[in-house]
Order: C-alpha cells, then structure tokens, then sequence
C-alpha cells in the first residue's frame, strides 16, 4: 500500500537490467520505497544493483525470472508474485529490444522477435496484472513507450511498429482502468544515451535515463497520463505525425 504520504511503497520492475529503470528506483527508494522486485530473463545479473538498493534503503528487494517472450508463463508469473508479495504500489514496463532493423528486413524471425518483445509480451502480462492491481483497488503503471511510436519511420519501422502497438494498448487499458483506483503513465522518450543505444548517432534532443527517471517520478506524483521526455518532443511529434505523407518520405528518418 502507498504511505500515508502517498509516497511508492512497493515496486515491481519488469524489465530489471534497464538504465532508465534502475535510475527511476534509485528515486523511489530515496523518496520510502521499501520493497523491490527486479524481474529480468537473467537475474543473477541483477544483483548488484539489487545490493545498491539495499544500501539505499529499501527493506525487501528481491530478484525473479522473467521473459517477456515467454508468454505461456506470464498469467503464473503473475499471480505468484501478487500471491507472495501481496499488493503492488507501482509496475514498471521497462523491458524491450531495439533489434537490427537490416536484419529484420530480411529475416521474418528478427522482425517477429522484436515485435513479441516489444509489444505481444507486453500484452501478454500487462492482463493479469491489470486485473490484480484492479482487485486490490490501487496501483500505477509505467510503461516505457517511445516516441518511435508516433509514426514509423523507414529507417526503424519495425521497432517503431512495436512500440506504437505498445502505446495504443496501454491508452486503452488507462482508459478501462479509469474509476477503478488504478492508473497508466505512458513515458515517451527520444534518444536516451544507454547501452543499447551505444554506437548509435544522438538524435536532437537526446536525453539521458536520470532525466527520464526525473519525469516519471514526476509524473506518478502528478497523476499524469503521459510524459515527454524532453517536453519539446511532443511537439515535433506532433507536426511530424501530420505531415503529409510525399514529404515524410523525404525527410532523412
């Protein structure tokens, strides 16, 4: 349950190992979040930052199995944790893969990767876990959109197909989640500097995981249903998502 304060009391982050996700818990647990589960395909790999956290603070952090592609497991996965750790202040969608967009062009197995990652997993689990968080009466979830999904563009459409199934699905499911106590933050953000982006040529405006992480935390204190990161995003979006289709062509997307 949240604080008297309204502050995160617990969090599940599915999707472990992310940047932006260990960034936004480093800010939970300073602001009283006390229990953690990290859940990743290779947790092992989550300890040490499971051991930052401690060290932080929090009282519970644990570390589960979990795989985004595995979508049999998803429903048991679900009620297991719930039926363990009990009520959920906060989930945190964090897990994705960018995938090779050359490669996915010519091999439908790297394309339907990226796309059961990004988008069927996501699916896959956000339905149990929107029904237990509906039943205990309460509850955020955060789910780590990008602006890609605004309009595929040739040079990324696959991830960007996946990411813009991402976002229309968890608009509707904040839609049917109003009245119940449980709410969606959708975060869309641009170029953010990780791992997986390494190598990569920054886009404007790229952004880094503390300053996505300082606007979710931002935007469960707000209610907010969804954030930009950095803000200017929502508007280039928006004047690229309505240009005419002859001229996004051209651009050098």
């Amino acid at each position: 349950m949240q604080d008297a304060l309204g502050g995160v009391q617990s969090v599940l982050v599915l999707g472990g190992g992310s940047e932006i996700a260990q960034a936004t818990l480093r800010r939970l647990v300073a602001n009283r979040t006390r229990t953690v589960v990290l859940a990743a395909r290779h947790p092992a790999a989550l300890a040490p930052h499971a051991e930052e956290l401690r060290g932080l603070g929090a009282s519970h952090v644990e570390t589960v199995a979990f795989d985004a592609a595995a979508t049999d497991t998803h429903e048991t996965f679900v009620d297991d944790l719930f039926d363990r750790i009990g009520d959920l202040d906060l989930v945190l969608f964090a897990f994705g893969v960018l995938g090779d967009q050359s490669e996915a062009e010519r091999d439908p197995s790297v394309a339907t990767e990226i796309a059961t990652v990004n988008y069927v997993g996501a699916v896959s689990v956000a339905v149990p876990l929107a029904a237990r968080l509906r039943a205990q009466g309460h509850g955020t979830i955060v789910v780590l959109s990008s602006v890609a999904g605004e309009r595929a563009r040739r040079s990324n459409f696959v991830y960007g197909s996946s990411k813009a199934g991402l976002d229309a699905f968890f608009q509707g499911l904040g839609d049917s989640l109003v009245g119940t106590g449980v709410q969606v933050l959708i975060v869309r953000p641009g170029f953010v500097h990780t791992k997986m982006t390494a190598g990569m040529e920054p886009a404007p405006l790229a952004t880094t995981p503390d300053a996505v992480a300082d606007a979710i935390v931002r935007g469960i204190e707000r209610r907010q249903e969804v954030v930009w990161v950095p803000p200017a995003l929502r508007f280039v979006m928006s004047a690229l998502r309505h240009a005419p289709r002859a001229v996004f062509r051209k651009l050098p997307l």
